[in-house]
């Protein structure tokens, strides 16, 4: 099965601070600190459905996987032949070029588009085919309705698997700053951006 590259139309993520979709009259939010209150719209936003990781443990999108990191996220399924193990082989070149100083900071999410044939095992199976490290690395499965949520979320759902979006999204929770990856920015340039995302400290 062969991947086709497409760069999907964002919905909601923009090319710098994340302008939040879920606005509106939530009363309790009035009540919060100003960061208590952008941690809850993170949270709306981005959901906190379950998903499974590679290792078949159960963690919540936001919460186990999002909240106080900075991430590279980007969106594969298994029985890809080509630009799935392509681009995870580049984001292996990355992680190399991290600098020690901000490369514990860093964690990359992949994120299935065909959660009902990619299990946990199968997940695990390409990572390990692909050589990611998964010290710091976490490939997410889970229930078709919770994946094509939180991918929809993000701006990269699409019918079509092999013609799934090879765009990627970085960004630091901690200062509620997200930004597009394209695919071509070489390994090099994306360790760039991940580094100037980890040096950031809330405003």
């Amino acid at each position: 099965m062969r991947c086709l590259y497409r760069i999907i139309t964002m919905v909601c993520l923009g090319s710098a601070m994340l302008p939040w979709c879920v606005q509106g009259g939530d009363a309790n939010v009035a009540a919060m600190s100003a960061a208590e209150a952008a941690e809850h719209k993170a949270r709306n936003y981005f959901t906190d459905l379950e998903v499974i990781d590679q290792n078949g443990k159960q963690l919540r999108f936001y919460t186990d996987v999002l909240q106080g990191r900075v991430v590279l996220i980007n969106f594969i399924f298994t029985n890809c032949l080509d630009a799935c193990p392509m681009m995870t082989q580049r984001l292996i070149q990355t992680r190399k070029l991290l600098v020690e100083s901000v490369k514990d900071d860093i964690w990359f999410v992949s994120i299935s588009i065909d959660p009902e044939r990619d299990t946990p095992e199968a997940m695990k199976a390409f990572a390990r085919k692909q050589g990611a490290d998964l010290s710091r690395w976490i490939f997410l499965t889970g229930k078709k309705e919770n994946l094509d949520q939180i991918v929809t979320r993000l701006g990269q759902y699409t019918e079509e698997i092999e013609a799934h979006s090879t765009l990627m999204l970085a960004g630091n929770d901690r200062t509620r700053h997200w930004t597009r990856v394209m695919p071509m920015v070489p390994p090099d340039g994306v360790a760039q951006q991940l580094r100037a995302l980890a040096e950031e400290t809330p405003g």
